[in-house]
């Protein structure tokens, strides 16, 4: 037998060689940041925002399931949804992973081959080459020498692959081409130009010191390019394409994240260059944005990673306002923000040169502000304190921000803190915070909190008051998946006769699961599924908690649920009759009928 896929086939054999070689929990770990709690492990929804985790993984049954927004099934699944994989795209990644060769039979190469992974591959060999160049080539001294001027060592040009781009209109071309590469791809994918004058293709990157840009996983989607000349722009990145967006990809992640996840802590920088600076410098849980503004996807992505976040950006203008945006995102998106002040016209990377690694680490990295003593230093820029006017209006916007502290704590170290510089009355100053505090807390019951609250509390009620059919259903299920003997017995009186068509489909996929000789397991059986809908049900309903053991009445009173809901709806519809009969005498008959029917239900 063998599992079929649009883009292949893999022998059933080897599907579940993979599975039995992969830890679900392993895997995931590589995209969010998870916490043992009981037997389960828990963490931020990758599927959709949140702030307290509500994503578990179960190492036993080898399933996931959000109790948030209903995502759900195994390791397969995972990289298809989260990745965007198919399910062949999935079984190659995992086999990777666990080293196990997997051949896939298909129509052919260029078929089997996505116009994305023909695009990764193509960067991941415009990243050897450009690599090679500055190592190994006389065409790359130029490189060598800047990148020695920047005082970039050995190990730091091999552990961030760093490569140089010749000054050439054609090398990579060339290489592309011998390699079979469509070139109209390649300049889709932000390799090469089109030229105007002929639509010939040539080099985007050229006399540049090259750094790959990878996602998450660490292939290669896109490159900074550093000028090494006159060259304008200083600074060049790809462009947007079908495999880079720079909204969702922070520089150097899949290399730092091992030690954000170890400290619980990240470092973000503005850019490639001080990422490699740092790592220098022995700051190895650093990561960049990629020359734009922080995102709230980019937020997401660290939350999911660490809880602690310190920024470290330039210590320009430009530097200070960024650092503020992005704290007020990370702090959205549920992080510990911290603020690394750089010394006036210096950025991290020059700091760096100018006074080392140990003075980096303990005079900016070490020495970071919370982010209200950032918010009180940034709102005082430029304002003449002296003035009565301005004085003023910076109080009131420094409580402003000590309004939306939430620890009590907090807010009075800072109340004191302004009380004692401008010489108030620490009263007065409690008084005007609580005005505000309430204030703000009318506004967001009003906007934003009540709904969201009224939402949580209908999402709770659903699943607190099932009927008792459809919670007799789910838990029967989730006791058939565990045991065959169980799946027997209900076979063996209801056969397929669940009310709720998921539930019907589940019972009879779990009915043939076993019929092929198949032994109690939840992740194979979910392995099995093709429909995502199905899966996600199903997972929910293998990490549902339930008795080791179902006793007989047990199973006899779900049993009893299932066979007479369609009994309770028929006698609904005849009280309606009833009600709506004009006729004493056929009244009173539809009374008697429904009274025998309610005697048959015990």
């Amino acid at each position: 037998m063998v599992m079929l896929n649009m883009s292949g086939r893999i022998p059933e054999e080897k599907i579940e060689q993979i599975r039995k070689s992969t830890d679900i929990v392993e895997v995931i770990s590589d995209y969010v940041q998870l916490k043992k709690q009981g037997r389960q492990y828990i963490g931020l929804c990758p599927f959709h925002g949140e702030k307290s985790p509500s994503f578990s993984v179960s190492q036993d049954k080898q399933l996931y399931h959000c109790f948030g927004c209903g995502a759900g099934g195994n390791v397969f699944s995972f990289l298809m949804e989260h990745e965007g994989y198919t399910f062949v795209d999935a079984a190659k990644d995992l086999a990777g992973r666990a080293n196990i060769d997997l051949p896939v039979q298909s129509q052919g190469e260029t078929n089997r081959h996505s116009p994305t992974k023909t695009m990764i591959d193509g960067h991941e060999l415009a990243s050897k080459l450009y690599h090679h160049v500055l190592t190994l080539t006389e065409e790359g001294a130029g490189g060598r020498e800047y990148a020695k001027s920047r005082k970039f060592t050995k190990e730091q040009l091999e552990h961030f692959q760093i490569g140089f781009a010749p000054n050439r209109w054609d090398s990579l071309k060339i290489i592309l081409d011998k390699r079979g590469f469509s070139l109209e791809m390649m300049a889709k994918a932000g390799l090469l130009g089109i030229r105007e004058s002929d639509n010939g293709y040539y080099d985007r990157f050229r006399n540049r010191l090259m750094f790959p840009i990878w996602d998450n996983q660490g292939k290669v989607i896109a490159f900074g390019g550093r000028s090494i000349g006159s060259d304008k722009p200083k600074y060049l990145n790809s462009a947007e394409t079908p495999i880079f967006h720079k909204s969702n990809t922070l520089y150097a992640l899949h290399l730092a994240r091992p030690y954000i996840r170890k400290e619980n802590a990240a470092i973000l920088f503005e850019g490639y260059v001080d990422v490699v600076a740092a790592w220098g410098a022995g700051i190895t849980n650093g990561v960049a944005t990629l020359g734009t503004s922080l995102t709230q996807e980019q937020a997401k992505v660290l939350r999911r990673n660490a809880e602690n976040v310190t920024i470290c950006y330039d210590s320009d203008r430009a530097g200070v306002d960024a650092a503020f945006r992005s704290a007020t995102i990370l702090e959205e998106a549920g992080c510990h923000v911290k603020i690394a002040q750089m010394p006036e016209g210096l950025d991290p990377d020059d700091f760096i040169r100018e006074f080392g690694a140990e003075r980096f680490k303990t005079d900016v990295i070490g020495a970071s502000l919370s982010l209200m003593a950032f918010k009180m230093r940034f709102l005082r820029k430029g304002r003449n304190l002296q003035d009565e006017g301005e004085r003023l209006r910076y109080i009131e916007e420094v409580l402003r921000e000590i309004s939306s502290l939430k620890r009590a704590v907090e807010r009075d170290h800072y109340l004191r803190q302004l009380a004692d510089e401008f010489s108030l009355s620490l009263e007065a100053l409690k008084q005007e915070q609580f005005q505000l505090y309430r204030a703000k807390k009318q506004q967001q019951a009003g906007k934003s909190e009540q709904p969201i609250k009224r939402h949580a509390t209908k999402a709770l009620n659903q699943k607190k008051l099932l009927p008792a059919y459809k919670n007799a259903e789910r838990l029967l299920l989730a006791h058939m998946m565990r045991d065959i003997e169980i799946a027997e017995q209900v076979q063996e009186r209801i056969g397929g006769a669940f009310n709720v068509d998921e539930h019907h489909a589940i019972a009879a996929y779990l009915f043939a699961f076993y019929g092929e000789g198949n032994e109690a397991d939840p992740s194979q059986f979910v392995n099995r599924l093709e429909d995502p809908d199905l899966m996600r049900v199903a997972s929910e309903l293998a990490m549902l908690s339930v008795n080791e053991e179902c006793s007989e009445q047990e199973l006899i009173d779900y049993m009893k649920q299932i066979e007479n809901y369609p009994k309770w709806v028929d006698i609904q519809q005849k009280e309606i009759l009833m009600k709506q009969e004009h006729d004493p005498v056929a009244a009173a008959k539809l009374k008697m009928e429904i009274i025998q029917m309610k005697k048959q239900l015990h």
